[in-house]
This record gives structure tokens, C-alpha cells and sequence, in this order.
């Protein structure tokens, strides 16, 4: 039986307290207080600006992300991971993809959000955290990194990353969610990554020994950087913002208001790209590249002789131990 990679495990697990540790403080903030729902509606007034520019690929993305697109979506990372033969990586697929959007749609059903009086028009609508078109986007990106073979790992994880901030930022261009509601839903999606990572190293202990594909270095080292990066320039749109809370978005500036529709668009991309470097980071050691058999174990079949038959037809006879008479 394969040891445990202690140093991987307790990095998923990490991974996975810090994704719900995120999401709890996002919630927290812009939630259950008024300075984090003002920061909110105040990014989410900004989408006003600009929008016909972009309605046409905004409409396209969110329309083509549903429950049918999911289940197909599903069905074709699962089959994926069955041609290469890896049953317990497909599971851990659906693991991902299922559990991270049933974990949304129950926090959006439990969550309350309090009324406030910041956003009175749509305070009847109630709670929208975490944001399930973007759960839906993340999850499938994710699971689709999972599943790829480690050649064509880098290049997708860019792919997936980018799809990932484009259907979150979708949605707040929409006016479906507010940048909160994004980040929330890709934190959720980082840590079921980290769950389903930790799922599949469990399933794969039976195994005598693993040969790990290369690393993926340079492309998350640079959706690392780049991440990062967007997620500085959000934290100064969020810290411009704070300093005009007090005034009446009616009253606010077309700069102001696009800096903060633009910094929880940065946010949100910046998470995004975030969740995928974590995952890509250490995707070669949670699905190794080949798992050859142990060599302990007894062979499956007894060794056989390949001979030549009366009519020089090949025959194939099972080698049979020799008996007494023939070793004297």
C-alpha cells in the first residue's frame, strides 16, 4: 500500500480551511454589515457604465451556462477521466462538480441578509450569496484541469481560469450578483478542489507506487502573479470606494462609480485565477501521470510458451511446472 504524501495532504487540507475560512469572512463582511453591502452596491451600480458595450458577451456566456450545460458538461469530464482510465479521478470529478454547486444552492437557500437600507430596490429580493452561475463555470474549469492529461495541463488551466472570471464578471455586468456573491462562489470552488484532492489520494493509496508528470511551473507561477496582481488592484478600488460610502450613489461620478465596478470586477477575476493556480499547482502529485502495478502482487495469469502446431499454426499452451520424471 502507497504512503501517505504528508506534505500534499496537509497542503489540500490548508487549501480547503482557507476557502472556507474566505468564504466565512466574505459573507461576514459584505453580508451581515453595512460598509460591506455599501461597497457592494456601489460596485454594482458601476455596471451601468459601458454595459451595451459588452451585453452581447455577457447575455452570450450566462445563457450558456444552465443545468443542462452542467450535466453535460459532467458527463464529458467524467468520460475523460474513463478513457484514461482513471475511475477514481472521475469520480472525484463529479465529487467536485456536484458537491460544490448542491454547497451553493444550500447556502443561498440558508443565508439571510439583512435589510440594511442599501440597496431598498432590491432588499425584496433577499440573499443572492454565493452566485450559482459562477459555481457552475468554476466547478466544470476546475474539474476540467483535473482530468487533462499532464502535456495539455497548462495551456487549459489559462482556458479554465478565463472562463472562470469571464462567467463571474458576467454575472455582476448583468446585474445578476454583486462582486461578493462571485468571490464567495469561487471560494466554495477552491475548497472542494482541495476536498476532491484529498478524495483522490485516498483512493489511490492501494497502489505500490506513483511516477508524478512534470509540474505545470511556469503557468502557475504566472497565474499566480497575475492573480495577485488583479487582486491589489481591487483592494485599491475597495479602499477608493470606502472614502465615498457616506455619499449617495445618485451623487457619485462616473469615475467613482467605474472604479468600484471595475475593482469587483478584478476581484472576482483575480479569485478566479487564484483557485485555478492552486489547483494546477499540485494536480501532477494529486493525479499522477502513471500508477504501474505492485510488484508484489501475484501475476494474474501463468506464464505461457508460444509453439508451432502440426499444420505451422501458432498455438498458445500455458507453461505447466515440469514433472518429476523430466528434472532427473
Amino acid at each position: 500500500m502507497r504512503g501517505w504524501p504528508v506534505g500534499l495532504v496537509l497542503w489540500l487540507l490548508l487549501l480547503a480551511v482557507a476557502g472556507t475560512v474566505g468564504f466565512v469572512e466574505v459573507w461576514r463582511f459584505f453580508v451581515q454589515t453595512e460598509q460591506g453591502q455599501l461597497l457592494d452596491y456601489v460596485a454594482l451600480t458601476g455596471n451601468s457604465i459601458g454595459r451595451a458595450r459588452v451585453e452581447s458577451i455577457v447575455d452570450n456566456t450566462l445563457n450558456g451556462i444552465s443545468v443542462l450545460s452542467l450535466a453535460v458538461a459532467t458527463v464529458v469530464i467524467g468520460f475523460i477521466a474513463l478513457a484514461r482510465r482513471r475511475v477514481a479521478l472521475a469520480v472525484g470529478a463529479v465529487l467536485l462538480i456536484g458537491g460544490a454547486n448542491a454547497t451553493t444552492q444550500v447556502l443561498k437557500a440558508v443565508i439571510y441578509r439583512p435589510d440594511l437600507g442599501v440597496d431598498v430596490e432590491r432588499a425584496a429580493a433577499g440573499n443572492s450569496l454565493p452566485s450559482g452561475h459562477t459555481t457552475v463555470a468554476a466547478s466544470v474549469a476546475v474539474a476540467f484541469v483535473l482530468v487533462l492529461p499532464a502535456r495539455t495541463r497548462g495551456p487549459g488551466a489559462l482556458v479554465a481560469a478565463l472562463f472562470a472570471a469571464l462567467a463571474g464578471v458576467a454575472t455582476l455586468s448583468a446585474g445578476w450578483h454583486r462582486p461578493s456573491d462571485a468571490v464567495a462562489a469561487l471560494l466554495i470552488v477552491g475548497a472542494w478542489a482541495a476536498v476532491t484532492g484529498l478524495f483522490i489520494v485516498l483512493a489511490q493509496r492501494r497502489h505500490g507506487g506513483v511516477e508524478y508528470g512534470p509540474p505545470s511551473t511556469y503557468m502557475t507561477l504566472f497565474l499566480a502573479l497575475v492573480s495577485l496582481g488583479l487582486l491589489a488592484g481591487a483592494g485599491l478600488a475597495l479602499y477608493l470606494t470606502n472614502d465615498v460610502v457616506t455619499t449617495a450613489v445618485e451623487d457619485l461620478g462616473r469615475r467613482r462609480l467605474f472604479a468600484a465596478y471595475a475593482g469587483g470586477a478584478l476581484g472576482i477575476a483575480g479569485t478566479a485565477g487564484l483557485t485555478v493556480a492552486s489547483v494546477l499547482a499540485t494536480v501532477h502529485r494529486v493525479v499522477p501521470r502513471v500508477v504501474p502495478p505492485d510488484p508484489e502482487e501475484p501475476a494474474d495469469e501463468p506464464p505461457t510458451v508460444r509453439l508451432l502446431g502440426a499444420d505451422d499454426t501458432p498455438t498458445v499452451r500455458l507453461a505447466a511446472e515440469e514433472p518429476p520424471e523430466a528434472r532427473r
